[in-house]
């Protein structure tokens, strides 16, 4: 049979109570005490019973992520964080992917109630604020990624306007031109606030913005990547750098340059955006911006827990999280690492 409290308590020579303190993490037990506690449940293989403790606490034991996408490793990487992080309150993560879709990101919002779920964090695409008006959200929803929709929920993300300006601040001050732009997009609000940075940086090194030179991009994957790239090195004068909006675009336009037999940075320098895994380990490795995933999952975890816990409402938070720019062989080659 399952071992339980009491079992515990009458090995480790303490009360239920000293035990229970210990289990659900109470810092007020004494060190010795705690010891013991802790060579007994490890002895007596005790596991605590999670939805006994959630019903008592009036909670679910559950938390969902929607993303557009678990293929976009940013996506995945970010998963996984999110998990870890919610693994430390006790909560189990439900996963959605939406694709990005307009009514699939509805439907995820209308599923949002307290009897499925103690919170949400959602990575919108296409929702609008209408949309989150049309339901009457009974758990704690917290955004993550900038967007220009404005709703009162917590929201976390980097400033992808500044990430984006130094990107391509960082490929004007190596001497680049002619800098193109991957990933204009006719409704991702992150791709017009990319977009915003990329048009500042440039007027900001005294560069033209050249239409040609912009080139869009519905899905953000390798393929449009590499198609976007053909289509700039196609023109008469071609770029000598290119900005992308993910490093799934990058790493495409990289794929292409090479078969084009360009030499990446010494003919064209490419950036990316997000520092997937990935990112380092493709040839040459990507220079890319590195929003600072842990946090942006841990603070989107931690929002849920203070509106569960919470006995009074506090204000809707707006949290900035830091990014860095990280420079590998794709924009300075190997050498000058």
């Amino acid at each position: 049979m399952a071992a339980t409290l009491k079992d515990v308590a009458a090995l480790a020579g303490v009360s239920v109570k000293t035990v229970s303190n210990v289990v659900n993490g109470y810092a007020f037990v004494k060190p010795e005490n705690r010891r013991r506690v802790e060579d007994a449940l490890a002895a007596t293989g005790y596991r605590p019973n999670l939805g006994a403790r959630n019903l008592r606490r009036g909670r679910t034991g559950f938390i969902a992520l929607v993303v557009p996408e678990l293929s976009i490793p940013y996506f995945g990487e970010l998963a996984g964080l999110v998990i870890t992080a919610a693994r430390r309150h006790h909560w189990n993560v439900l996963i959605e992917q939406t694709q990005g879709a307009r009514d699939r990101e509805r439907s995820a919002l209308a599923a949002m109630g307290p009897h499925m779920i103690d919170g949400a964090i959602l990575s919108p695409q296409a929702l609008a604020a209408e949309d989150f008006g049309a339901f009457d959200l009974a758990v704690p929803l917290v955004l993550v990624g900038e967007h220009s929709v404005e709703v009162p929920f917590d929201r976390v993300a980097i400033d992808n306007v500044q990430a984006a300006q130094r990107a391509v601040a960082h490929l004007a001050a190596l001497g680049r031109r002619r800098i193109a732009a991957i990933g204009q997009h006719p409704w991702r609000g992150t791709a017009a606030l990319r977009m915003e940075g990329y048009r500042a940086a440039l007027h900001s090194a005294g560069l033209p913005e050249t239409g040609e030179l912009i080139v869009p991009a519905l899905e953000y994957h390798r393929r449009e990547g590499a198609q976007a790239m053909r289509r700039l090195l196609e023109l008469p004068h071609p770029p000598d750098a290119v900005f992308c909006f993910n490093d799934l675009l990058a790493i495409g336009a990289l794929r292409t340059a090479a078969e084009h037999g360009l030499r990446v940075p010494d003919d064209v320098a490419i950036i990316g955006f997000d520092n997937t895994e990935e990112s380092a380990y493709s040839i040459p490795s990507l220079t890319t911006i590195a929003p600072d995933k842990a946090a942006i999952a841990t603070t989107a975890v931690d929002l849920i827990r203070r509106r569960v816990d919470a006995r009074d409402a506090f204000a809707v938070q707006d949290v900035q999280i830091p990014y860095s720019l990280e420079i590998r062989e794709s924009t300075v080659g190997r050498a000058a690492q």
